[in-house]
């Protein structure tokens, strides 16, 4: 079963919540530049708002591929224009609650390429075996 673009959505909304909050609980306090929680989690925020809007153009984009669907590695790859679009975002202060001047790059970088990769490695292997009918409900979560 192919996820579908509820699935999908519900998919990457739970994976950030859940895993992104953890790992930025974890990686906040040891990142360059001493970013604060707020910060980073409003980073998180947005690569959570913004991923639902990529969802949407990833969706369109995919109507015109035989299978209806992404290779597995362009999941892997999205994370090159979705995190430089948000980097672009933080970095001219158009994400609010957040001055542009106070992230540093490696710091944003480092957190935003571990929650990628946790959250991509997660989700095409351990993740079914606990949430077995996932795979066969389209993704969904609820």
């Amino acid at each position: 079963m192919l996820p579908t673009l509820n699935g999908r959505i519900q998919t990457r909304i739970f994976m950030l919540v859940v895993f992104g909050g953890l790992i930025t609980l974890a990686l906040t306090p040891i990142l360059p530049g001493d970013p604060d929680y707020k910060t980073t989690y409003l980073i998180l925020a947005a690569v959570l708002v913004l991923g639902i809007v990529w969802e949407l153009i990833y969706h369109v984009i995919q109507q015109f591929r035989w299978e209806k669907d992404w290779p597995t590695m362009f999941g892997l790859i999205t994370a090159l224009n979705e995190g430089a679009l948000v980097w672009l975002l933080v970095d001219l202060g158009a994400v609010p609650g957040i001055d542009g001047d106070t992230v540093p790059f490696w710091a944003f970088f480092i957190d935003f390429s571990v929650i990628w990769i946790v959250v991509w490695i997660w989700t095409n292997g351990p993740m079914r075996v606990p949430f077995i009918r996932w795979r066969f409900f389209g993704g969904r979560i609820v």
